[in-house]
Protein backbone atom coordinates (compact mmCIF):
# COMPACT_ATOMS: atom_id res chain seq x y z
CA UNK A 1 0.00 0.00 0.00
CA UNK A 2 3.21 2.29 1.22
CA UNK A 3 4.45 1.67 -2.50
CA UNK A 4 1.47 2.39 -3.90
CA UNK A 5 0.89 5.60 -2.80
CA UNK A 6 4.56 6.75 -3.17
CA UNK A 7 4.53 6.07 -7.02
CA UNK A 8 1.25 8.33 -7.42
CA UNK A 9 2.83 10.72 -5.89
CA UNK A 10 3.89 14.04 -7.92
CA UNK A 11 6.84 13.24 -10.71
CA UNK A 12 10.12 14.72 -9.20
CA UNK A 13 11.88 17.06 -11.93
CA UNK A 14 15.15 16.14 -13.32
CA UNK A 15 17.55 18.27 -14.83
CA UNK A 16 16.52 17.06 -18.36
CA UNK A 17 12.76 17.80 -17.84
CA UNK A 18 13.42 21.78 -17.79
CA UNK A 19 14.67 23.87 -20.48
CA UNK A 20 17.14 26.79 -20.13
CA UNK A 21 16.15 28.78 -22.92
CA UNK A 22 18.53 30.87 -24.95
CA UNK A 23 17.94 34.88 -25.25
CA UNK A 24 19.33 35.49 -28.52
CA UNK A 25 17.12 32.71 -29.85
CA UNK A 26 14.05 34.02 -28.23
CA UNK A 27 14.65 37.40 -29.60
CA UNK A 28 14.88 36.11 -33.19
CA UNK A 29 11.85 33.80 -32.23
CA UNK A 30 9.70 37.07 -31.32
CA UNK A 31 10.65 39.17 -33.91
CA UNK A 32 10.26 36.63 -36.74
CA UNK A 33 6.99 36.03 -35.90
CA UNK A 34 5.71 39.45 -34.79
CA UNK A 35 7.13 41.00 -38.14
CA UNK A 36 4.69 38.03 -39.94
CA UNK A 37 2.00 40.09 -38.17
CA UNK A 38 3.54 43.49 -39.09
CA UNK A 39 2.83 42.01 -42.78
CA UNK A 40 -0.54 40.63 -42.56
CA UNK A 41 -2.10 43.64 -40.74
CA UNK A 42 -0.24 46.59 -42.70
CA UNK A 43 -2.75 44.83 -45.45
CA UNK A 44 -5.88 45.29 -43.10
CA UNK A 45 -4.71 48.67 -42.29
CA UNK A 46 -4.46 49.78 -46.31
CA UNK A 47 -7.39 48.19 -46.80
CA UNK A 48 -9.78 49.45 -44.08
CA UNK A 49 -8.41 53.04 -44.70
CA UNK A 50 -9.02 52.70 -48.66
CA UNK A 51 -12.10 50.84 -48.32
CA UNK A 52 -13.86 54.04 -49.78
CA UNK A 53 -11.84 54.57 -52.73
CA UNK A 54 -11.29 50.83 -53.51
CA UNK A 55 -15.05 50.94 -53.97
CA UNK A 56 -14.80 53.63 -56.08
CA UNK A 57 -12.05 51.94 -58.15
CA UNK A 58 -13.77 47.99 -58.10
CA UNK A 59 -17.16 49.11 -57.59
CA UNK A 60 -17.86 52.45 -59.39
CA UNK A 61 -21.65 51.59 -60.27
CA UNK A 62 -22.96 51.21 -56.59
CA UNK A 63 -24.13 53.96 -54.30
CA UNK A 64 -21.63 55.39 -51.84
CA UNK A 65 -23.00 53.17 -48.70
CA UNK A 66 -23.14 50.37 -51.45
CA UNK A 67 -19.57 50.61 -52.73
CA UNK A 68 -18.52 50.54 -48.85
CA UNK A 69 -20.39 47.31 -48.03
CA UNK A 70 -19.75 45.58 -51.42
CA UNK A 71 -16.00 46.49 -50.56
CA UNK A 72 -16.06 44.81 -46.89
CA UNK A 73 -17.53 41.78 -48.41
CA UNK A 74 -14.62 41.46 -50.30
CA UNK A 75 -12.72 42.26 -46.95
CA UNK A 76 -14.99 39.57 -45.30
CA UNK A 77 -14.78 36.88 -47.87
CA UNK A 78 -11.08 36.33 -46.98
CA UNK A 79 -12.34 35.52 -43.87
CA UNK A 80 -14.47 32.45 -44.99
CA UNK A 81 -11.43 30.63 -46.57
CA UNK A 82 -8.91 30.98 -43.07
CA UNK A 83 -10.89 28.07 -41.45
CA UNK A 84 -9.77 25.78 -44.58
CA UNK A 85 -6.15 27.54 -44.33
CA UNK A 86 -6.39 26.32 -40.41
CA UNK A 87 -7.65 23.06 -41.10
CA UNK A 88 -4.31 22.72 -43.94
CA UNK A 89 -1.15 24.54 -42.28
CA UNK A 90 -2.64 24.19 -38.48
CA UNK A 91 -2.27 20.06 -38.51
CA UNK A 92 0.59 20.41 -40.92
CA UNK A 93 2.81 22.51 -38.29
CA UNK A 94 1.93 19.58 -35.93
CA UNK A 95 3.49 17.07 -37.89
CA UNK A 96 6.61 18.57 -39.88
CA UNK A 97 7.47 21.37 -37.78
CA UNK A 98 6.01 25.02 -36.64
CA UNK A 99 9.10 26.74 -38.57
CA UNK A 100 8.20 25.35 -42.28
CA UNK A 101 4.93 26.09 -42.40
CA UNK A 102 5.13 30.14 -40.54
CA UNK A 103 8.10 30.13 -43.62
CA UNK A 104 4.98 29.67 -46.69
CA UNK A 105 2.16 31.58 -44.98
CA UNK A 106 4.81 34.45 -45.16
CA UNK A 107 5.78 33.52 -49.26
CA UNK A 108 1.63 33.45 -49.85
CA UNK A 109 0.41 36.34 -47.84
CA UNK A 110 3.36 38.46 -49.24
CA UNK A 111 2.64 37.86 -52.90
CA UNK A 112 -1.16 38.19 -52.79
CA UNK A 113 -0.99 41.95 -51.41
CA UNK A 114 1.68 42.90 -53.55
CA UNK A 115 -0.64 41.24 -56.43
CA UNK A 116 -3.29 43.46 -55.40
CA UNK A 117 -1.15 46.74 -56.48
CA UNK A 118 -1.18 45.33 -60.37
CA UNK A 119 -5.38 44.75 -60.39
CA UNK A 120 -6.59 46.82 -63.60
CA UNK A 121 -9.62 48.70 -62.24
CA UNK A 122 -13.66 48.10 -63.44
CA UNK A 123 -13.07 50.83 -65.85
CA UNK A 124 -10.40 48.91 -67.79
CA UNK A 125 -11.72 45.61 -67.37
CA UNK A 126 -14.77 45.40 -66.31
CA UNK A 127 -16.40 42.78 -63.63
CA UNK A 128 -13.24 40.81 -64.11
CA UNK A 129 -11.72 43.48 -61.89
CA UNK A 130 -13.08 42.65 -58.25
CA UNK A 131 -12.82 38.96 -59.44
CA UNK A 132 -9.26 39.05 -59.65
CA UNK A 133 -9.68 41.07 -56.12
CA UNK A 134 -11.52 38.54 -54.05
CA UNK A 135 -8.66 35.97 -55.47
CA UNK A 136 -6.29 37.79 -54.02
CA UNK A 137 -8.35 37.97 -50.73
CA UNK A 138 -9.18 34.58 -50.98
CA UNK A 139 -5.34 33.45 -51.08
CA UNK A 140 -4.35 36.16 -48.76
CA UNK A 141 -6.98 34.53 -46.21
CA UNK A 142 -5.87 30.88 -46.83
CA UNK A 143 -2.58 32.11 -45.47
CA UNK A 144 -3.24 33.61 -42.79
CA UNK A 145 -5.38 31.17 -41.55
CA UNK A 146 -1.98 29.02 -40.41
CA UNK A 147 -0.28 32.49 -39.51
CA UNK A 148 -1.54 33.68 -36.01
CA UNK A 149 -2.14 30.49 -34.67
CA UNK A 150 1.36 29.65 -36.35
CA UNK A 151 3.24 32.56 -34.66
CA UNK A 152 1.78 32.60 -31.05
CA UNK A 153 2.63 28.81 -30.76
CA UNK A 154 6.11 29.64 -31.85
CA UNK A 155 6.39 32.58 -29.19
CA UNK A 156 4.75 30.67 -26.63
CA UNK A 157 6.86 27.35 -27.21
CA UNK A 158 10.38 29.49 -27.04
CA UNK A 159 9.46 32.02 -24.01
CA UNK A 160 10.56 31.03 -20.47
CA UNK A 161 6.70 30.58 -17.97
CA UNK A 162 7.47 33.42 -16.46
CA UNK A 163 8.16 35.91 -19.17
CA UNK A 164 5.32 34.31 -21.69
CA UNK A 165 2.55 36.95 -21.50
CA UNK A 166 5.07 39.56 -22.10
CA UNK A 167 7.12 38.17 -25.08
CA UNK A 168 3.74 37.05 -26.29
CA UNK A 169 2.55 40.34 -26.01
CA UNK A 170 5.18 41.85 -28.67
CA UNK A 171 3.34 39.49 -31.24
CA UNK A 172 0.38 41.67 -31.23
CA UNK A 173 2.73 44.56 -30.91
CA UNK A 174 3.81 43.47 -34.37
CA UNK A 175 0.31 43.40 -35.33
CA UNK A 176 -1.24 47.26 -34.73
CA UNK A 177 2.80 48.41 -35.57
CA UNK A 178 1.58 46.74 -39.34
CA UNK A 179 -1.67 48.52 -39.17
CA UNK A 180 -0.15 52.02 -38.25
CA UNK A 181 2.39 51.89 -40.74
CA UNK A 182 -0.57 50.87 -43.33
CA UNK A 183 -2.94 53.25 -42.06
CA UNK A 184 -0.34 55.98 -41.69
CA UNK A 185 0.76 55.73 -45.03
CA UNK A 186 -2.52 55.74 -46.43
CA UNK A 187 -2.89 59.21 -44.79
CA UNK A 188 -0.21 60.82 -45.94
CA UNK A 189 -1.04 59.60 -49.49
CA UNK A 190 -4.11 61.12 -48.57
CA UNK A 191 -2.87 64.45 -47.51
CA UNK A 192 -0.27 65.07 -50.44
CA UNK A 193 -2.09 64.00 -53.76
CA UNK A 194 -6.14 64.04 -52.68
CA UNK A 195 -8.62 61.73 -52.90
CA UNK A 196 -8.80 62.47 -56.88
CA UNK A 197 -5.05 61.46 -57.16
CA UNK A 198 -5.79 58.25 -54.61
CA UNK A 199 -8.26 56.96 -56.51
CA UNK A 200 -6.42 57.34 -59.83
CA UNK A 201 -3.15 55.66 -59.20
CA UNK A 202 -2.50 56.34 -55.68
CA UNK A 203 -4.23 53.65 -54.25
CA UNK A 204 -1.57 51.14 -55.66
CA UNK A 205 1.31 52.20 -53.67
CA UNK A 206 0.90 50.58 -50.02
CA UNK A 207 0.31 47.46 -51.84
CA UNK A 208 3.57 47.53 -53.66
CA UNK A 209 5.18 48.09 -50.08
CA UNK A 210 4.07 44.52 -49.17
CA UNK A 211 6.61 42.77 -51.68
CA UNK A 212 9.92 44.44 -49.91
CA UNK A 213 8.46 43.50 -46.40
CA UNK A 214 7.46 40.18 -47.51
CA UNK A 215 11.22 39.30 -48.47
CA UNK A 216 12.57 40.69 -45.74
CA UNK A 217 10.42 38.78 -43.12
CA UNK A 218 10.62 35.42 -45.35
CA UNK A 219 14.45 35.70 -45.30
CA UNK A 220 14.20 35.96 -41.12
CA UNK A 221 11.41 33.04 -40.81
CA UNK A 222 14.27 30.68 -43.22
CA UNK A 223 16.67 31.52 -40.23
CA UNK A 224 14.65 30.37 -37.55
CA UNK A 225 15.24 27.02 -35.75
CA UNK A 226 12.62 24.70 -34.70
CA UNK A 227 11.13 25.40 -31.24
CA UNK A 228 12.36 23.52 -28.62
CA UNK A 229 8.93 22.14 -26.79
CA UNK A 230 8.57 20.81 -30.63
CA UNK A 231 11.71 19.04 -31.03
CA UNK A 232 11.39 16.89 -27.17
CA UNK A 233 7.74 16.21 -28.62
CA UNK A 234 9.00 15.05 -32.12
CA UNK A 235 11.46 12.93 -30.54
CA UNK A 236 9.41 11.34 -28.14
CA UNK A 237 6.90 10.28 -31.08
CA UNK A 238 9.91 9.00 -32.90
CA UNK A 239 11.32 7.04 -29.90
CA UNK A 240 7.94 5.41 -29.10
CA UNK A 241 7.39 4.42 -33.12
CA UNK A 242 10.87 2.84 -33.21
CA UNK A 243 10.14 0.25 -30.06
CA UNK A 244 7.29 -0.80 -32.15
CA UNK A 245 4.05 1.60 -30.96
CA UNK A 246 0.56 0.38 -31.15
CA UNK A 247 -1.52 0.73 -34.23
CA UNK A 248 -3.81 2.99 -32.18
CA UNK A 249 -1.06 5.56 -31.08
CA UNK A 250 -0.05 5.12 -34.55
CA UNK A 251 -3.36 6.38 -36.22
CA UNK A 252 -3.48 9.16 -33.44
CA UNK A 253 -0.37 10.67 -35.39
CA UNK A 254 -2.43 11.26 -38.25
CA UNK A 255 -4.17 14.04 -39.78
CA UNK A 256 -7.73 12.74 -39.26
CA UNK A 257 -6.18 11.14 -35.70
CA UNK A 258 -5.27 14.50 -34.62
CA UNK A 259 -8.82 16.17 -35.86
CA UNK A 260 -10.80 13.51 -33.99
CA UNK A 261 -8.83 14.27 -30.74
CA UNK A 262 -8.94 18.07 -30.79
CA UNK A 263 -13.32 17.71 -31.18
CA UNK A 264 -13.61 14.85 -28.79
CA UNK A 265 -11.31 15.00 -26.49
CA UNK A 266 -10.61 19.01 -26.20
CA UNK A 267 -13.85 20.45 -26.84
CA UNK A 268 -14.00 22.97 -23.59
CA UNK A 269 -10.74 24.34 -24.60
CA UNK A 270 -12.45 24.86 -28.22
CA UNK A 271 -15.21 26.96 -27.15
CA UNK A 272 -13.30 28.52 -24.42
CA UNK A 273 -10.71 29.68 -27.55
CA UNK A 274 -13.54 30.39 -29.60
CA UNK A 275 -15.07 32.88 -27.14
CA UNK A 276 -11.97 34.72 -26.38
CA UNK A 277 -11.10 34.92 -30.04
CA UNK A 278 -14.46 36.60 -30.84
CA UNK A 279 -14.25 38.80 -27.82
CA UNK A 280 -10.77 40.04 -29.04
CA UNK A 281 -11.60 40.10 -32.90
CA UNK A 282 -14.52 42.00 -32.72
CA UNK A 283 -13.30 44.67 -30.81
CA UNK A 284 -9.87 44.73 -33.12
CA UNK A 285 -12.09 44.87 -36.25
CA UNK A 286 -14.50 46.95 -35.01
CA UNK A 287 -11.39 49.87 -34.35
CA UNK A 288 -9.14 49.30 -37.06
CA UNK A 289 -10.90 48.31 -39.62
CA UNK A 290 -14.74 49.75 -39.50
CA UNK A 291 -13.85 53.07 -36.94
CA UNK A 292 -12.71 54.82 -40.12
CA UNK A 293 -15.41 54.52 -42.32
CA UNK A 294 -18.19 55.02 -39.24
CA UNK A 295 -16.95 58.40 -38.73
CA UNK A 296 -16.37 59.32 -42.25
CA UNK A 297 -19.20 57.65 -43.72
CA UNK A 298 -21.82 57.34 -41.48
CA UNK A 299 -20.82 60.58 -39.46
CA UNK A 300 -19.75 62.58 -41.91
CA UNK A 301 -16.28 63.75 -40.86
CA UNK A 302 -13.60 64.52 -42.91
CA UNK A 303 -11.37 61.71 -43.78
CA UNK A 304 -8.48 62.86 -42.63
CA UNK A 305 -9.62 63.93 -39.17
CA UNK A 306 -11.26 60.17 -38.86
CA UNK A 307 -7.85 58.44 -40.55
CA UNK A 308 -5.76 60.43 -37.60
CA UNK A 309 -8.49 59.46 -34.76
CA UNK A 310 -7.75 55.91 -35.57
CA UNK A 311 -3.88 56.08 -35.76
CA UNK A 312 -3.69 57.92 -32.94
CA UNK A 313 -5.76 54.94 -31.25
CA UNK A 314 -3.42 52.65 -33.13
CA UNK A 315 -0.05 54.12 -31.48
CA UNK A 316 -1.88 54.05 -27.98
CA UNK A 317 -2.14 50.44 -28.11
CA UNK A 318 1.42 49.70 -29.09
CA UNK A 319 2.55 52.08 -26.70
CA UNK A 320 0.55 49.91 -23.85
CA UNK A 321 0.31 46.50 -25.12
CA UNK A 322 3.58 45.33 -23.75
CA UNK A 323 2.70 46.50 -20.47
CA UNK A 324 -0.49 44.85 -20.52
CA UNK A 325 1.60 41.52 -21.41
CA UNK A 326 4.00 42.12 -17.90
CA UNK A 327 1.02 42.89 -15.74
CA UNK A 328 -0.16 39.35 -17.04
CA UNK A 329 2.61 37.44 -15.61
CA UNK A 330 2.23 39.29 -12.36
CA UNK A 331 -1.65 39.58 -11.80
CA UNK A 332 -2.95 36.35 -14.30
CA UNK A 333 -4.53 36.03 -17.49
CA UNK A 334 -8.11 35.73 -16.54
CA UNK A 335 -8.05 38.59 -14.20
CA UNK A 336 -6.99 40.59 -17.54
CA UNK A 337 -9.68 39.31 -19.94
CA UNK A 338 -12.68 39.61 -17.24
CA UNK A 339 -11.57 43.13 -16.54
CA UNK A 340 -11.63 43.79 -19.92
CA UNK A 341 -14.40 42.27 -20.71
CA UNK A 342 -17.03 43.77 -18.54
CA UNK A 343 -15.13 47.06 -18.91
CA UNK A 344 -16.40 46.71 -22.76
CA UNK A 345 -19.77 46.17 -21.70
CA UNK A 346 -19.80 49.22 -19.42
CA UNK A 347 -18.25 51.22 -21.82
CA UNK A 348 -19.04 50.71 -25.34
CA UNK A 349 -21.79 53.57 -25.38
CA UNK A 350 -20.15 55.92 -23.83
CA UNK A 351 -17.19 55.42 -25.71
CA UNK A 352 -19.43 56.14 -29.41
CA UNK A 353 -21.65 58.29 -27.79
CA UNK A 354 -18.12 60.65 -27.26
CA UNK A 355 -17.32 59.33 -31.01
CA UNK A 356 -20.55 60.65 -32.62
CA UNK A 357 -20.39 64.42 -31.00
CA UNK A 358 -17.97 65.43 -33.90
CA UNK A 359 -14.60 67.56 -33.54
CA UNK A 360 -11.89 66.10 -32.40
CA UNK A 361 -11.02 66.45 -28.34
CA UNK A 362 -14.15 64.16 -27.27
CA UNK A 363 -13.98 61.70 -30.19
CA UNK A 364 -10.94 61.10 -29.67
CA UNK A 365 -11.06 60.10 -25.68
CA UNK A 366 -14.07 57.72 -27.06
CA UNK A 367 -11.33 56.35 -29.38
CA UNK A 368 -9.03 56.11 -26.49
CA UNK A 369 -11.32 54.37 -24.35
CA UNK A 370 -12.01 51.81 -27.06
CA UNK A 371 -8.19 51.22 -27.40
CA UNK A 372 -7.60 50.64 -23.88
CA UNK A 373 -10.13 48.19 -24.09
CA UNK A 374 -8.49 46.67 -27.08
CA UNK A 375 -5.03 46.62 -25.17
CA UNK A 376 -6.58 44.23 -22.83
CA UNK A 377 -7.47 41.44 -24.90
CA UNK A 378 -4.38 42.08 -27.24
CA UNK A 379 -1.46 42.05 -24.93
CA UNK A 380 -3.05 39.10 -23.31
CA UNK A 381 -4.30 36.38 -26.24
CA UNK A 382 -0.91 35.55 -27.78
CA UNK A 383 -0.31 33.76 -24.35
CA UNK A 384 -3.44 32.69 -22.72
CA UNK A 385 -4.51 30.87 -26.56
CA UNK A 386 -1.40 28.44 -27.13
CA UNK A 387 -1.59 27.00 -23.47
CA UNK A 388 -5.15 26.14 -23.91
CA UNK A 389 -3.80 22.90 -25.89
CA UNK A 390 -0.99 20.42 -25.35
CA UNK A 391 1.81 20.00 -27.63
CA UNK A 392 0.84 17.45 -30.02
CA UNK A 393 -2.22 19.17 -31.18
CA UNK A 394 -1.46 22.76 -30.34
CA UNK A 395 -1.19 24.31 -33.69
CA UNK A 396 -3.74 22.35 -35.39
CA UNK A 397 -6.26 22.89 -32.75
CA UNK A 398 -5.08 26.45 -32.51
CA UNK A 399 -5.71 26.93 -35.91
CA UNK A 400 -9.34 25.56 -36.32
CA UNK A 401 -10.95 27.61 -33.07
CA UNK A 402 -9.00 30.40 -33.72
CA UNK A 403 -10.06 31.24 -37.82
CA UNK A 404 -13.35 29.43 -37.03
CA UNK A 405 -14.44 32.32 -34.19
CA UNK A 406 -12.23 35.24 -36.72
CA UNK A 407 -14.34 33.60 -40.13
CA UNK A 408 -17.53 33.95 -38.08
CA UNK A 409 -17.76 36.95 -36.19
CA UNK A 410 -14.25 38.94 -36.23
CA UNK A 411 -13.19 39.74 -39.87
CA UNK A 412 -17.54 39.93 -40.62
CA UNK A 413 -17.89 42.82 -37.98
CA UNK A 414 -17.21 45.86 -40.73
CA UNK A 415 -19.63 44.35 -43.07
CA UNK A 416 -22.13 43.30 -40.16
CA UNK A 417 -21.89 46.49 -38.39
CA UNK A 418 -22.15 48.47 -41.73
CA UNK A 419 -25.25 46.56 -42.88
CA UNK A 420 -26.76 46.89 -39.93
CA UNK A 421 -26.09 50.61 -39.35
CA UNK A 422 -27.65 51.38 -42.85
CA UNK A 423 -30.53 48.57 -42.74
CA UNK A 424 -31.76 50.32 -39.39
CA UNK A 425 -30.55 54.03 -39.44
CA UNK A 426 -29.25 53.83 -36.11
CA UNK A 427 -25.49 54.62 -35.47
CA UNK A 428 -25.05 53.28 -31.74
CA UNK A 429 -25.42 49.86 -33.28
CA UNK A 430 -21.53 49.51 -33.20
CA UNK A 431 -21.98 49.65 -29.33
CA UNK A 432 -24.78 47.44 -29.12
CA UNK A 433 -22.85 44.68 -31.31
CA UNK A 434 -19.68 44.87 -28.59
CA UNK A 435 -21.38 44.64 -25.42
CA UNK A 436 -22.37 40.98 -26.83
CA UNK A 437 -19.15 40.51 -27.48
CA UNK A 438 -18.39 41.45 -23.52
CA UNK A 439 -20.67 39.21 -22.64
CA UNK A 440 -19.83 35.76 -24.46
CA UNK A 441 -15.74 37.26 -23.43
CA UNK A 442 -16.74 37.16 -19.45
CA UNK A 443 -18.57 34.42 -20.16
CA UNK A 444 -15.17 32.35 -21.70
CA UNK A 445 -12.88 33.92 -19.02
CA UNK A 446 -14.83 32.60 -16.11
CA UNK A 447 -14.04 29.33 -17.63
CA UNK A 448 -10.17 29.82 -18.12
CA UNK A 449 -8.11 28.12 -16.01
CA UNK A 450 -5.11 30.28 -15.18
CA UNK A 451 -1.83 29.73 -17.14
CA UNK A 452 0.67 32.72 -16.05
CA UNK A 453 3.90 30.78 -15.14
CA UNK A 454 3.17 27.43 -15.62
CA UNK A 455 4.68 25.56 -18.37
CA UNK A 456 2.47 24.65 -21.37
CA UNK A 457 0.03 21.54 -21.18
CA UNK A 458 2.09 18.31 -22.24
CA UNK A 459 5.73 20.41 -21.86
CA UNK A 460 8.13 20.40 -19.31
CA UNK A 461 9.31 23.90 -17.16
CA UNK A 462 10.85 26.74 -19.12
CA UNK A 463 13.28 29.07 -17.51
CA UNK A 464 15.73 31.52 -18.39
CA UNK A 465 18.73 30.69 -16.56
CA UNK A 466 20.75 27.50 -15.65
CA UNK A 467 20.57 28.91 -12.04
CA UNK A 468 16.56 28.98 -11.98
CA UNK A 469 16.78 25.39 -13.35
CA UNK A 470 18.52 24.39 -10.22
CA UNK A 471 16.61 25.87 -8.31
CA UNK A 472 12.90 24.27 -9.59
CA UNK A 473 14.68 20.83 -9.61
CA UNK A 474 15.58 21.60 -5.99
CA UNK A 475 12.10 22.73 -5.22
CA UNK A 476 11.10 19.80 -6.93
CA UNK A 477 13.21 17.37 -4.97
CA UNK A 478 12.07 18.69 -1.70
CA UNK A 479 7.95 18.63 -1.86
CA UNK A 480 8.53 14.95 -2.96
CA UNK A 481 10.15 14.27 -0.34
CA UNK A 482 7.82 16.25 2.20
CA UNK A 483 4.58 13.76 0.04
CA UNK A 484 6.76 10.62 0.75
CA UNK A 485 6.88 11.92 4.17
CA UNK A 486 3.63 12.51 4.83
CA UNK A 487 2.55 9.68 3.36
CA UNK A 488 4.46 7.13 5.23
CA UNK A 489 3.40 8.71 8.62
CA UNK A 490 -0.09 8.43 7.73
CA UNK A 491 0.38 4.80 6.60
CA UNK A 492 2.53 3.87 10.30
CA UNK A 493 0.47 6.02 12.12
CA UNK A 494 -3.23 6.44 11.03
CA UNK A 495 -4.41 7.83 14.44
CA UNK A 496 -2.02 10.79 14.44
CA UNK A 497 -4.16 12.67 11.79
CA UNK A 498 -7.32 12.28 14.17
CA UNK A 499 -5.41 13.60 17.01
CA UNK A 500 -3.56 16.55 14.92
CA UNK A 501 -7.41 17.42 14.27
CA UNK A 502 -8.72 17.29 17.97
Amino acid sequence: MVRTLLRRRKKVLAAEDVTVTDPPKVRRAVTAAALGNTMEWFDFGVYAYLAGTLGKVFFPSSSPGAQVVSTFATFAAAFLVRPLGGLVFGPLGDRVGRQKVLAVTMIMMAASTFAVGFLPSYATIGFAAPLLLLVCRLVQGFSTGGEYAGATTYIAEYAPDKRRGFLGSWLDFGTFVGYSLGSGLVTVLTATIGTEGLTDWGWRIPFFVAGPLGLIGLYMRLKLEETPVFQREEEAQAEALSEGGDPVEQARQSGKGRLKEIFTKHWQAVLICMGLVLLYNVTNYMVTSYLPTYMSGTLGEPETSSQLLVLGTMLLVVLTITAVGRSSDRWGRRPVFMAGSAALIAFAIPAFLLIREGGILLPAIGCGILGLLLVCFAGTSASTLPALFPTRIRYGALSIAFNISVSLFGGTTPLFASALVEATGNDMVPAYYLMVAGVIGLISSFFLHETAGKPLRGSGPMVETPEQARVLVARSRTRAGRQARDVWIRMRHPWSRDEHKS
